[in-house]
């Protein structure tokens, strides 16, 4: 039963039972995306949220795959890194005992293999009979379709809903659909080989007659279409897994490969970079991650920032394809209903009936603090990476629209700090990257009233305009770079003043609309040592801090120190860990010279790693402390995968090396590199600067990481500065 909220809560999701499995399945491509449980089925039970999605609908909700009118049992299921390949394997349970036709659980094996590509999901199921006698059974799918927007399924209540359209139902196929408020068709559409022996608008039976040793092959595949264009042709299975897998292959051919001494890191990386594979959508202007499965599968700006951040040293066509993006897709108008002003970044951008009709404001979104100063800073560590400035040159006036929105519009009183405030009761009251309603407040617990300035923004508008200082000194705009400075110098130590709390010993969340300091012990305090805005006192202050058992849960930091009033280690953003939250505050650790305090962040994400199914992080977990043989505590509707979760373990990593690059000296730098002692050895393949690439290998010894080049191309220079 759903529940009725707050308004100021009414974008959380919702819980009213537990997930249907939390070793679920999920499988993305491009605007498509699935989620499954184990046995390859979607079960409508649970929070309802397994199911085949098109942007923000859900087409179909109900798939089930029996033997015999009963459940196969589970024997195995993975899915394969390489290419997106679920593969599943069940056996027959006991069938029919009382009958002459007996089958014996463990006779039938039952494979199933799908993969998702250009809008429809494909599967394979093959039956092979391994007894001794001919099995003659039944084998089923069962589905349908509620056509559930992706808010509806995190607890968002409706009027009133559209109409299902009337079943098509043909020789070797059903369509099924919906006509929404919005007057857009939705439809579903299966397709069989061969011919089901009978079939209905929700079920399709195959009547199975197997001598021994003998096996079945049936194929389906399930296409999402939306609006009256035609779909796009089906294939066979066989075509949509070899170009399935073409895709994969082409679009990770460029990219940085990592190989370590340790297995397991090894999986962490492995499954990482599938994952972000799996999310990364194409766009006109490039590739873009979307956040996370399966709550936000699509557009987000300040994920999208921070994931390609981390990631930048490892393929900088992410970053290209992000900046592109959110170019396109900046403001040029204030519009209150979106918390939109000109020059400011785009929050997140939602396709669904709901976008459409106006139930919800996310059609294209812009109420968030830190995207536009983060875009900027992300154009700056973009140029640094790549050197590619006619792709600077093509951004600069938004880079210059972003500037201009940080000082008109985010600085809403004229004090030199950026703030927000919702414009929009249907907006976020929390703008920061902490975006839940109760994240921000006051060490008795009263929630900060707007406009609230976050310390950790600041810092991201400090790194901005230096950033834009350098960007407009190439560009000839010496003028401007030299006030970006000044305005960079100004804004350093007027935040250092206004910020630091001693009675904390590190810096306070935020100051409210009364300029009175929240003076509650979070890890936003962490992210001025990325941006670089700390002092050198306060940033060892700060790190040490984060370290005690208050705040390091032994398995990362958590959002808040466990003593504060509205700590909760099960909450969303006052007690959880977040990887991303970790791997930030871990390179401004090793950015202040705690490479030391950095490495013990790092063991900590790699603990964690240990007990991840399919050892993916998560977007996050509870922050209860760590106890002895016992992993860490999962959060029930943490979107896994996620995108900033999986790039952490490579921004870990390079902040441990101090890996930098100079790429107008095509110089890759090696400051003071540590390893932890987990990994002995790491290699290190394409590594690309400008168009040449090096291999490297890291060797740690006692007392130092030793850097070897095993290949290089002639302009390639590797310095290690110890």
């Amino acid at each position: 039963m759903i529940q009725k909220i707050r308004i100021e809560e009414q974008w959380y999701i919702l819980a009213t039972s537990s997930p249907a499995d939390d070793r679920r399945r999920v499988l993305k491509a491009d605007e498509i995306f699935g989620l499954f449980d184990r046995f390859g089925d979607i079960q409508p039970i649970g929070l309802g949220e397994e199911g085949i999605y098109r942007g923000d609908t859900c087409f179909l909700s109900h798939l089930e795959l029996q033997i015999g009118g009963a459940r196969p049992m589970f024997l195995n299921s993975t899915v394969k890194d390489e290419n997106g390949l679920f593969v599943i394997e069940l056996m027959n349970p006991d069938l029919h005992p009382d009958d002459k036709t007996y089958i014996p659980k463990g006779t039938v094996h039952i494979f199933r293999a799908k993969l998702l590509y250009d809008g429809a999901c494909y599967e394979h199921v093959r039956v092979i009979n391994f007894g001794l006698q001919p099995v003659e059974t039944r084998l089923s799918l069962l589905f349908g379709g509620d056509y559930k927007d992706i808010f509806e399924v995190r607890g968002f209540q409706r009027g009133k809903r559209g109409k299902a359209l009337e079943p098509e139902v043909r020789d070797a196929g059903v369509t099924i659909g919906y006509r929404g408020l919005d007057n857009t068709v939705r439809r579903t559409a299966l397709s069989f080989e061969p011919v089901p022996d009978a079939l209905a608008a929700d079920r399709a039976d195959f009547d199975l007659e197997l001598p021994p040793k003998d096996e079945v092959h049936i194929y389906f595949a399930i296409q999402c279409e939306l609006g009256e264009a035609p779909a796009a042709p089906v294939l066979s299975y066989f075509d949509a897994y070899t170009r399935a897998s073409e895709s994969a292959r082409a679009r990770q051919e460029h990219r940085t490969k990592v190989q370590s001494s340790d297995t397991l890191f090894n999986s962490w990386v492995d499954r990482s970079n599938a994952d972000l594979l799996m999310l990364t959508t194409r766009q006109p202007q490039g590739d873009y991650p979307y956040a996370g499965l399966p709550w936000y599968s699509t557009t987000f700006g300040r994920d999208g920032i921070l994931t390609a951040w981390q990631y930048l040293w490892i393929d900088p066509r992410l970053a290209k394809g992000v900046l592109g993006f959110l170019a396109d897709a900046q403001a040029t108008q204030a519009d209150p209903a979106r918390d939109a002003e000109p020059g400011k970044i785009l929050h997140e951008a939602r396709q669904g009936e709901l976008a459409e009709l106006g139930e919800i404001p996310f059609r294209r979104y812009y109420g968030t603090v830190d995207a536009t100063p983060l875009f900027v800073g992300l154009a700056g560590a973009y140029y640094e990476r790549t050197g590619d400035l006619a792709f600077i040159k093509s951004i600069w006036g938004n880079i210059r629209n972003a500037l201009r929105w940080i000082d008109e519009f985010g600085d809403r009183d004229g004090d030199g700090f950026v703030e927000y405030a919702r414009y929009t009761e249907s907006g976020l009251a929390q703008q920061g990257w902490k975006d839940s309603h109760d994240s921000i407040f006051h060490s008795d617990g009263e929630m900060a009233a707007a406009p609230i300035a976050l310390c950790e923004v600041q810092g991201y508008v400090y790194d901005a305009k230096l950033q834009a200082a350098r960007l407009a000194r190439l560009l000839g705009e010496d003028a401007l770079s030299a006030d970006l400075e000044k305005q960079a110098r100004e804004l350093k130590r007027h935040f250092n003043e206004a910020f630091w709390c001693e009675e904390l010993d590190m810096y306070a969340l935020a100051l409210d609309g009364k300029k009175r300091q929240c003076a509650v012990g979070s890890s936003n305090a962490g992210h001025p040592l990325w941006s670089g805005i700390a002092t050198q006192e306060y940033a060892l202050r700060t790190a040490n801090r984060l370290l005690k058992p208050d705040f390091f849960s032994g398995w990362g930091i958590r959002t808040i120190r466990n003593d504060e009033v509205r700590y909760n280690p099960m909450a969303y953003h006052n007690g959880s860990v977040w990887p991303h939250d970790n791997a930030i505050i871990a390179a401004g650790m090793a950015r202040y010279g705690l490479t030391n305090s950095a490495m013990q962040v790092f063991n900590a994400m790699r603990d964690v790693i240990l007990y991840m199914d399919q050892h993916r992080m998560p977007e996050l977990f509870c922050g209860f402390e760590k106890r002895e043989d016992e992993g860490p505590t999962l959060y029930p509707v943490a979107c896994s995968p996620q995108a900033w979760a999986a790039t952490t373990v490579f921004y870990l990593l390079q902040a441990c090396l101090g890996l930098s690059f100079n790429p107008e000296q095509r110089e890759i730098r090696f400051r003071k590199p540590q390893l932890p002692s987990f990994l002995d050895a790491v290699e290190i393949r394409d590594l690309a600067i400008g168009d040449s690439t090096v291999d490297l290998r890291l060797q740690r010894y006692p007392n130092n990481v030793g850097v070897n080049v095993i290949r290089k191309d002639d302009a390639v220079n590797v310095v290690s500065v110890a």
